[in-house]
């Protein structure tokens, strides 16, 4: 695996490289980020991969300072997937200057869910997520449905601006007890992870609600709300959207997904199950 810090390196080993395949990460690699990785192998004759916590999309007072930098590990785990280059730069190679264009979500996309508790978060994802799009220029680009208001802010980006590239998703990678894979996963205390996976079951149970006929979204979102709450939880919100644009369902709609985001401990975690 080649990897490569600056902008130049990246784009004169890519000269002839085929099909490409970039799969962005900030690092701190989990199981979930390599099947990203070996499903991109499926897309591509190569496949770069990207590591770069980015400033942008963190608020002040959230974990920009702490986010684990595991860099060597995260290269070894790379070049065992097969991964062709890796590119990481450094904040001065990404923003050399203060960046003072942005691509901005609409907000009916990037103001809600978890835009409403993280504002300006969708903003600093498709800011930096364009810029690589322009290093790289891959002809494809792999992320997790794990965060799935990120996919669909990325898809319409892609489709709105007319970028040759097709979005790829990849399925939640989930621990063994049904906890999705996460690099914020490791916060958690002993105690905490047991806990942790009541947010996957909780989910399950408002999909099984659903699929057995309850339409009443509003009381189901209530109801899994105040079973987190009696278990420790403080919930930003478990909401039943239409998959498709995130928005309020009418009762009839079948095409759905339940997101959840909560904080156990000093750890928010989110999650989804489509229905």
């Amino acid at each position: 695996m080649h990897i490569h810090e600056t902008i130049a390196g990246l784009r004169a080993a890519l000269k002839g490289a085929g099909r490409v395949a970039l799969v962005p990460t900030m690092g701190n690699l989990h199981a979930g980020h390599i099947a990203l990785m070996t499903q991109a192998r499926e897309h591509a004759d190569t496949v770069v991969a990207t590591i770069f916590v980015n400033r942008l999309q963190f608020r002040p007072g959230e974990d920009f300072e702490k986010y684990p930098r595991t860099f060597q590990a995260d290269c070894d785990q790379l070049a065992a997937a097969g991964v062709d280059h890796l590119f990481a730069p450094n904040e001065t190679e990404m923003y050399p200057q203060p960046q003072t264009y942005h691509v901005e979500p609409p907000p009916a996309q990037a103001n809600i869910l978890d835009g409403e508790f993280r504002p300006g978060h969708f903003r600093g994802v498709a800011t930096v997520v364009m810029k690589l799009f322009q290093i790289a220029q891959p002809q494809v680009a792999l992320f997790g449905k794990k965060d799935y208001q990120q996919l669909l802010v990325i898809r319409n980006m892609v489709r709105e601006l007319n970028l040759p590239l097709e979005i790829v998703p990849g399925e939640t990678i989930r621990a063994a007890d049904g906890l999705a894979l996460s690099s914020r996963n490791g916060y958690l205390t002993e105690a905490e992870r047991t806990e942790a996976p009541r947010l996957f079951r909780t989910l399950t149970n408002v999909v099984g609600l659903i699929r057995s006929g309850n339409r009443n979204f509003a009381l189901l979102e209530q109801q899994a709300i105040a079973e987190l709450t009696a278990h420790g939880w403080v919930p930003d919100y478990i909401a039943v959207r239409n998959k498709f644009d995130l928005q309020l369902p009418p009762a009839h709609e079948s095409r759905l997904v339940v997101l959840a985001a909560a904080r156990l401990g000093s750890t928010r975690l989110i999650d989804n199950l489509e229905v």
